[in-house]
């Protein structure tokens, strides 16, 4: 995967947020704060749904594979900026860059159809319940996280196989806190507009195969709630996708501004703030949301 251009470039400096001393320890305190309640949050679910017999249905098996997700996702750049931060060790090799790439952009494809899946689960919960343990049997919800994390993980090899065969004569600073595709492409003295093209299209028709399931299952939901007599029952019925439709909205309004746009619109100061945004805001508000939410 790395081989197109081993020959010009042998690793990247990852700037960072700032070069004042004392700045790098308040923000390694900070960022270590945020790693560790992610790490928390995310975990205790991990374990109580693994651990209770009760909670393994598919609506918490899904919750499950989120925080793993979630604690996988926040765990490809958090680790290496806190190193940084702590050390002012900021060089990063060839490879272990395209690798950042590629778990970063597959994990979060991965989260995006995880949603989808739990979406889905919602949407048969409500409409069909008669037919829900059929239609959500240990096998479909299997094969629903599988293609999760296929069609997450396969995206991104295309897109890392491209900036792998860029060239990069000019700076190898990477000014952001890690490897991530837009600040990279500024590097490369070599033509990145096929690369530009095939991330535009990839991560539109990402975000519309994951997002466009997820909106119509809320049409029928909604539609079926609002036929339900009693308020106490409409209550009871929404109550149930309430916590979803929260990350949902977080996850897809972070990211839709972040990515979906071109390249012309980049501007470094913001989008680096903005991709912390992203990055760790859906990883600690998930297991707050589902949690207070949740009796179970």
């Amino acid at each position: 995967m790395a081989s197109g251009s081993q020959g010009n470039v042998s690793g990247f400096i990852i700037q960072g947020f700032s070069d004042t001393p004392e700045l790098q320890i308040s923000l390694f305190v900070l960022f270590l704060g945020i790693y560790l309640i992610i790490l928390l949050g995310n975990l205790i679910i991990f374990l109580v749904i693994s651990c209770n017999p009760h909670l393994h249905t598919p609506m918490y098996i899904f919750l499950q594979n989120l925080s793993l997700i979630d604690i996988s996702f926040s765990s490809t750049v958090l680790p290496n900026l806190l190193h940084i931060l702590l050390t002012q060790q900021n060089n990063i090799s060839f490879l272990g860059c395209m690798t950042q790439i590629f778990v970063f952009g597959s994990l979060a494809g991965s989260e995006y159809f995880i949603l989808t899946a739990m979406a889905y689960d919602r949407y048969v919960a409500i409409c069909d319940p008669l037919h829900y343990i059929a239609r959500m049997s240990r096998k479909p919800c299997a094969g629903l996280i599988t293609a999760s994390y296929t069609f997450g993980f396969s995206e991104s090899i295309s897109i890392v196989t491209l900036i792998s065969k860029l060239s990069y004569c000019a700076s190898h600073l990477i000014n952001h806190y890690f490897c991530d595709v837009t600040p990279l492409l500024k590097l490369s003295c070599s033509s990145t507009f096929s690369v530009e093209l095939l991330i535009y299209i990839e991560g539109t028709l990402l975000i519309f195969s994951s997002f466009l399931p997820i909106l119509a299952s809320y049409v029928f939901i909604v539609s079926a709630i609002l036929k339900i007599q009693s308020s106490e029952g409409r209550q009871k019925a929404f109550s149930t996708c309430a916590s979803h439709l929260a990350c949902v909205i977080t996850l897809y309004g972070t990211v839709i501004c972040l990515y979906v746009r071109p390249t012309t619109s980049y501007s470094i100061k913001r989008d680096k703030y903005f991709s912390l945004l992203y990055i760790v805001l859906g990883p600690v508000l998930n297991p707050l949301i589902y949690t207070l939410k949740n009796k179970e």
